[in-house]
C-alpha cells in the first residue's frame, strides 16, 4: 500500500510540473501576442499573430486535459533513426509553411494543395529528403512502429506524436509533427484544417513520440 501511494504521489508531482511548464509557455505566448497586437504588422506577421492566438487557446485546453496520456504497456519501436537533425529541421519548416498558408485538410491528400494528418508528415519528410518505404501511407500506426520511441519529455522538433483511441498501436488515429515548447504542427480535420496546436489539445496522446 505504501509503495502504491508513493507511486501515485510521484505521478501527481510529475503532472503538476508539466502543468506548471505549460503555464510558463502560455505566459510567454501571451506576452508575444500582446506585443504583436500593439504594432502595425505585415501580412506575414499577421499570419504569425494568428498562430499565436491559436496557440494561446490550445495551451489552455492542453493544460486541462494533460492527464489524458496513455500508459506505457510495452511498445516496441526501431532501435535506430533514419533522419538527421538537418532533415528534422527541414520537415518542421515544411509543415510550418503549409500551416501558415492555411492549406485545407482533405483526407487522403499528401499535398501540395491539401493534406491529411499522415499526409503532412509524409510530405514534410519527403521534402526533407527522406525516402519512405513502400507502405500504406494512410495507416498512422505504421509510423509508430517504424520510428524510434522517445519519451514525451525528451522530444525535439521534428519528432512525431501519436494519438490513440484506446492506448494501443492499432487504435492510433492521428499523427503530428512536434514543433518544440509543447506545440505541434498538424493537419487536424476538415473543419479545423492545418493548425499550430498544443500537444495536449487532443485526447489520447501515446506515451512516446517517434524519431524518424
Amino acid at each position: 500500500v505504501a509503495a502504491a501511494k508513493a507511486e501515485a504521489d510521484g505521478a501527481r508531482d510529475a503532472q503538476q510540473k508539466e502543468v506548471d511548464r505549460l503555464q510558463k509557455i502560455q505566459d510567454q505566448v501571451l506576452k508575444e501576442l500582446n506585443a504583436a497586437r500593439a504594432k502595425r504588422v505585415t501580412l506575414e506577421q499577421q499570419r504569425q499573430l494568428a498562430l499565436l492566438e491559436e496557440a494561446n487557446a490550445t495551451i489552455a485546453e492542453g493544460t486541462a486535459i494533460y492527464t489524458k496520456v496513455w500508459p506505457d504497456i510495452g511498445f516496441k519501436g526501431r532501435s535506430t533513426t533514419r533522419s538527421t537533425p538537418e532533415m528534422r529541421e527541414k520537415a518542421v519548416e515544411f509543415a510550418k509553411k503549409q500551416v501558415l498558408a492555411r492549406k485545407p485538410y482533405i483526407w487522403g491528400d499528401e499535398g501540395p494543395n491539401a493534406f491529411d494528418c499522415s499526409g503532412l508528415v509524409y510530405a514534410a519528410y519527403r521534402a526533407a529528403g527522406l525516402g519512405w518505404p513502400n507502405w500504406d501511407r494512410l495507416n498512422s500506426s505504421l509510423y509508430f512502429s517504424y520510428t524510434k520511441h522517445v519519451p514525451i519529455k525528451d522530444l525535439v522538433p521534428g519528432d512525431l506524436l501519436f494519438y490513440s483511441y484506446k492506448g494501443t498501436v492499432n487504435t492510433i488515429h492521428h499523427i503530428t509533427i512536434y514543433a518544440g515548447n509543447g506545440m505541434m504542427w498538424e493537419a487536424n480535420s476538415k473543419g479545423k484544417g492545418l493548425l499550430f496546436s498544443n500537444i495536449y489539445s487532443i485526447k489520447g496522446l501515446m506515451p512516446y513520440g517517434g524519431r524518424v
